[in-house]
């Protein structure tokens, strides 16, 4: 079993990395932002829980992981997970392989912001680390539980058929811990009906029952759903050919609308940070405050709809940057489901400090929790599985040649 396990994280201008050490407290972790550009940078927590800030002008993805993991000083990773966002129809962390890296690049067209940029991550830690095993853990492998009435679209058969057209759902990492680690804290151990609310600049919803995803708000793309800080979510389909007609737009100009200038952006005309719009609420700004009641109607419907995936509802789990730190969105949104016997307290869940888990209903009615998400901790704990179970593979495989 790896005793060590290195996450990656590649977007298309920056790189989270972290290294989780199974006999330490503590996690070596940075963040490469504005690669590319002069404004460069690490910034993080090296051994010895020592600040980094670094200026590497103009680096791009393999400079920025060659610093960053120069950084490690004496921990040398055993292994290496990759988060990879759309895995198109696999459904479970694989060693990577060709083949594996060949399916991640045919499903870039379901995730053209992502899939590019985690190949190049691959492409970089294959460089710098040649023989360790890597692993790719994906984003839409949790939701390959969900039954079909909840992924197949109304759409001709042959584009599921042929095409794989479908629901994938994403934050599958986040959804995973989040539902184990809540109902654990609940006495229930994977088992029940729970609703995850995952929200952050990206935000999804996801049903829980007996440990496994049954639906979420994210589709084919994580477009679908939620608004969320620059991304629309839901809108008429119709809508991109009203914006072709009648405003001349192309496709790729309606996609990057819906997907960058769109969400808490788009409607408050002012930023996709959810601090900033309360903020600006709070100062009469009237377009910031549309954009969080937009947001929080939203959200409490889709977890209303979500519900309808679930035999019974134990109770709801509020994660990521916004769901863990703005007890305003967590009480304005239960706000909205009046009638599912949530009973919020007030005090618990404004006294709740920043990134702690704890209980926020009164005792009465279905359990309302903030559960951090530990999206690097569920990677490396698949990777070091993957990992295992491949090395007894090849244990099993040189056995057998010797018996032969």
């Amino acid at each position: 079993m790896p005793k060590s396990v290195l996450v990656i994280n590649c977007g298309s201008s920056s790189i989270k990395f972290a290294l989780l050490l199974e006999d330490q407290d503590f996690r070596i972790h940075g963040l490469a932002e504005n690669l590319g550009t002069p404004e460069a940078r690490i910034k993080g927590v090296t051994v010895g829980n020592e600040p980094v800030d670094i200026h590497i002008p103009n680096a791009g993805h393999s400079e920025a992981l060659e610093v960053g993991l120069s950084r490690l000083a004496n921990y040398k990773p055993d292994a290496i997970g990759h988060r990879i966002v759309h895995g198109g129809t696999l459904t479970k962390a694989e060693l990577i392989t060709e083949d594996i890296i060949d399916t991640i690049r045919q499903a870039t067209p379901l995730a053209p912001l992502h899939n590019p940029a985690h190949l190049v991550g691959i492409e970089a830690t294959r460089r710098l680390f040649p023989d360790l095993p890597q692993v790719a853990v994906f984003d839409t492998a949790f939701h390959q539980t969900m039954p079909a009435h909840a992924y197949r679209y109304a759409v001709p058969k042959f584009l599921y058929t042929e095409h794989n057209v479908r629901r994938y759902g994403f934050h599958g990492t986040s959804h995973a811990y989040v539902s184990e680690r809540g109902s654990e804290l609940a006495g229930s151990l994977k088992q029940g009906g729970w609703l995850v609310a995952h929200l952050g600049n990206g935000s999804s919803t996801c049903a829980v029952w007996n440990g496994q995803s049954v639906d979420t708000s994210m589709g084919l793309t994580p477009l679908e759903g939620l608004v969320m800080g620059t991304r629309s979510g839901d809108v008429d389909p119709s809508m991109h050919s009203f914006l072709a007609k009648n405003l001349g737009w192309d496709i790729y100009k309606i996609d990057k609308m819906l997907n960058s200038q769109s969400g808490l952006l788009g409607l408050s005309d002012l930023s996709n940070d959810m601090r900033t719009l309360i903020e600006a609420s709070e100062k009469g700004n009237e377009d910031a405050a549309l954009a969080i009641e937009v947001f929080c109607y939203r959200l409490a419907k889709s977890l209303s709809a979500l519900s309808c995936g679930l035999p019974r509802l134990d109770g709801l789990f509020f994660t990521g940057g916004i769901g863990e730190n703005s007890a305003y969105i967590r009480e304005k949104t239960l706000g909205y489901m009046p009638h599912f016997g949530f009973n919020l307290s007030k005090d618990g869940n404004n006294n709740l400090k920043r990134g702690t888990e704890g209980r926020i209903d009164n005792g009465t009615g279905p359990q309302i929790w903030v559960v951090p998400t530990d999206e690097e901790g569920r990677i490396a704990k698949e990777t070091a599985s993957v990992v295992q179970s491949g090395l007894g593979a090849l244990t099993a495989k040189k056995s057998e040649a010797v018996s032969a």
